[in-house]
Formats: structure tokens, C-alpha cells, sequence
């Protein structure tokens, strides 16, 4: 796992900024990351802001993480990456929009299309074989 860019930040740095993910607050998300803090801050799960943004399925702030240049692929401690979590919800435009920048939907410690076929995800399948196939 890699370094946690904002390890000196404060708990309550840390978890409003998560939380502002979380609930969708793209404004005030881009202000705290203009501020100062690192876009791919780590929680105590390890999660970043892409992941948990893609898990609460808030696609405007996943959008702007991307374009913020976040890191695509990191791993939380239980293996799942930005493109799992928007595979185990079923967002397609989360996944959409990250695999057009480039996330790999292969790291993490079950692929995107085996969490597809697990959890009976078909919309997400297609989509996965579809950009296979165009690779």
C-alpha cells in the first residue's frame, strides 16, 4: 500500500473532507483540496475520495476527482479500488467515466468483472467485455 499523501492531517480534516465526498459537495470538496488537501488523501480504511465517491455514487465528485487528477487505481486494506466499488453498486456512469481516464479494471483483489459476475451485475459485465473488446 502506498503512502497516505495527508497522514499529517487532523481526524477532523480527514473525515469532513471524506464526508464532503461522500455526500456529493463538489464545491466545497475542490475548495478543502485547493486548500491544501492531497487529493488522494487515505481514511482509516485506506479509502481515498475517488473510492468513496464511487461507493456513495456521487458521479459529479468522482468527475472532478478524475479531472483533479486522483489516482485511479489504489486499493483500500480490503482490495477495492474506485472501479469495484462502482461495479458492486451497479453505476454505470461512475464506471464509465472511469475507465474513459484510464482506471485498470484488473487491480484490486477481485477484478471488476469477477465482482460483476458475483454479485449478478449484467449491465456492469457488458460494459466491462465491451472496452475489453476495444482494447
Amino acid at each position: 500500500m502506498d503512502e497516505n499523501p495527508g497522514a499529517s492531517l487532523s481526524a477532523e480534516v480527514i473525515d469532513g473532507t471524506f464526508d464532503l465526498a461522500r455526500e456529493g459537495r463538489v464545491g466545497p470538496l475542490g475548495e478543502m483540496i485547493d486548500a491544501g488537501v492531497p487529493i488522494d488523501t487515505r481514511n482509516a480504511r485506506s479509502d481515498t475520495l475517488l473510492i468513496v465517491s464511487a461507493y456513495a455514487r456521487q458521479a459529479d465528485v468522482v468527475r472532478e476527482l478524475v479531472k483533479r487528477g486522483a489516482a485511479l487505481d489504489i486499493e483500500n486494506t480490503m482490495g477495492q479500488t474506485a472501479v469495484s466499488c462502482a461495479v458492486f453498486r451497479g453505476d454505470a456512469e461512475i464506471l464509465r467515466v472511469l475507465l474513459d481516464a484510464g482506471a485498470n479494471p484488473d487491480v484490486g483483489f477481485r477484478t471488476a468483472a469477477q465482482i460483476a459476475e458475483q454479485f449478478g451485475q449484467a449491465e456492469m459485465s457488458a460494459i466491462l467485455a465491451e472496452r475489453a473488446a476495444r482494447s
